[in-house]
């Protein structure tokens, strides 16, 4: 059992990272997309936050690359997602 939460400790940045994409993806399959658009767009956005605020150590899976390059990319395609999600004329749809 300690060995199962050492595990969760050791990968949970990404393990809340794949949460968020589960919610993301729960949204969708309710046929609403641009919600689920949104939240994956906060998934990269919040995995680029936790990616500048912990160690290399702590990120875990998260840290692919260089810092700078992990961060930067993430908060751009995050950015993107999120205001592409926002900006979509919604057509009567959600």
């Amino acid at each position: 059992m300690a060995d199962v939460r050492t595990a969760v400790r050791r990968h949970a940045p990404i393990l809340l990272v794949l949460v968020i994409v589960l919610v993301a993806v729960g949204f969708v399959l309710a046929d609403r997309w641009r919600r689920g658009a949104f939240v994956i767009g906060l998934a990269a956005v919040v995995a680029g936050v936790l990616r500048l605020v912990l160690s290399d150590d702590a990120a875990g899976l998260l840290a692919v690359r260089s810092k700078a390059f992990d961060v930067g990319a993430l908060a751009v395609v995050g950015g993107t997602i999120v205001w592409l999600a926002v900006s979509i004329d919604p057509l009567g749809t959600d």
